[in-house]
Parts: C-alpha cells; sequence; structure tokens
C-alpha cells in the first residue's frame, strides 16, 4: 500500500473512531417553528472553535477546517488538552450572491461545556479561534446523504424557498448559509444533515446573531 494512501486511511479512521466512542454533545436548541419542510431553532449562548478555509469548493473546504479542527482537539493547543468530539461540524460560507454563492468557507465545531468558560488555545500554525455566538434563531432544512458541491446548493434554493413563502423572507442575517454535517464518513445509510441559515425573529424570542471573539 503506498504511503499516501496509508496516513489518509489512518487519518480518517483516527476521526471516525473519535466521533463515535461516545455520544457526542451537541449545541443545546428549543425547536421555535416547525412546518413540513423546515424549523426554526432558538440556540443559546455558545462557544465554537472556527477555522477559515479559502477553497471553491465545499467538500475541500470542510475537510481542510476539519483536519484542522481535529488536530486541536487531540491536543493541538497550548494546554495540551485531548478535547471529545461534539457534532455537528458546521461550514459556513462567507456570502456572495444567492444560496451558497461563497467567497470562501469557515469551518466550525461546537466547544463542549465543559471548556467554554476557558477555550484552550490552539496552535498558531492552525488558524484556529474560538467565537462567541450569543442567542440566535437558526432556520433549519434537514436532508439525507453525503453533502457535496452539487447537493447542499439544491437543499440550500430549496430553504430559500421554503422561507420566501414565509413571514420570515425577509428576515435572513448578513451571515452566509451554512452546512452541519452529523455523521462520520464511514456510514453509509441514514446519515444526517442539515442546512442552517440565520434569521432575525425578536418575535420568537431573538434578534440577529451576534458573534465576539476571545
Amino acid at each position: 500500500m503506498k504511503k499516501g494512501i496509508t496516513l489518509l486511511t489512518i487519518t480518517v479512521i483516527a476521526i471516525c473512531l473519535a466521533m463515535v466512542s461516545s455520544a457526542p454533545e451537541s449545541p443545546p436548541y428549543t425547536v421555535v417553528h416547525s412546518q413540513s419542510d423546515f424549523e426554526i431553532r432558538l440556540y443559546g449562548t455558545s462557544v465554537w472553535m472556527s477555522a477559515p478555509a479559502l477553497y471553491i469548493s465545499f467538500e475541500k473546504a470542510s475537510w481542510d477546517g476539519f483536519h484542522r479542527l481535529f488536530q486541536f482537539t487531540e491536543g493541538a493547543n497550548l494546554n495540551f488538552s485531548r478535547i471529545p468530539m461534539t457534532v455537528p461540524v458546521l461550514t459556513t460560507t462567507v456570502p456572495g450572491a444567492g444560496p451558497l454563492k461563497s467567497q470562501g468557507y469557515y469551518v466550525s465545531l461546537y466547544l463542549p461545556v465543559k471548556f467554554q468558560g476557558n477555550p484552550p488555545l490552539p496552535l498558531p500554525e492552525l488558524n484556529i479561534r474560538p467565537y462567541e455566538f450569543t442567542t440566535h434563531c437558526v432556520a433549519v432544512r434537514k436532508f439525507s446523504g453525503f453533502a457535496n458541491d452539487e447537493r447542499i446548493v439544491k437543499e440550500a434554493e430549496k430553504l430559500a424557498t421554503s422561507l420566501s413563502r414565509s413571514p420570515w423572507a425577509q428576515s435572513k442575517t448578513r451571515r452566509g448559509y451554512s452546512i452541519a454535517q452529523y455523521n462520520t464518513p464511514i456510514r453509509i445509510v441514514n446519515r444526517k444533515n442539515e442546512v442552517w441559515v440565520d434569521i432575525d425573529a425578536p418575535q420568537l424570542g431573538c434578534e440577529s446573531v451576534g458573534i465576539s471573539t476571545y
């Protein structure tokens, strides 16, 4: 077996084992509105680790960002802390024109509650920073299968259409669309993915998302 293939295989297996070894923690939320094709969730204040990934391809950006975040969780931080994997892995677009017409991406991983008060500092070469998101509302559309470049555009367009027919037609915020992935690469069936977009919905208990860095 070639060395390059061996290294890639070992990396993927390690990531998969880390994600399935125990039930992963997720950011808590409340569903404040539900329809047949989308729902609106209210997320509380939380800390995420985010890695910019300036690729044209969503798939390449997701892999690059997650690979760096995985190194961080395995101890590539100034505290040498091992951090449990969480879900989802969130790949967010830097907004361009229309659903997922991106000028770039950043990939984020929810930080477990245990570490949120004092987030471990990533090694500088990883180019990862902690971000605190204040309470905000997210419109969510669920979809199965693998999240690839072609599929995510279709799902984002469907969510945009649903919102255009709802009371929140003009309420999308300046943040781009996000793709939330919940499963390891080795899972083939019953995969769980979501497309998210932040909305300004004060009538549901939240306004535009606020973001602050550490």
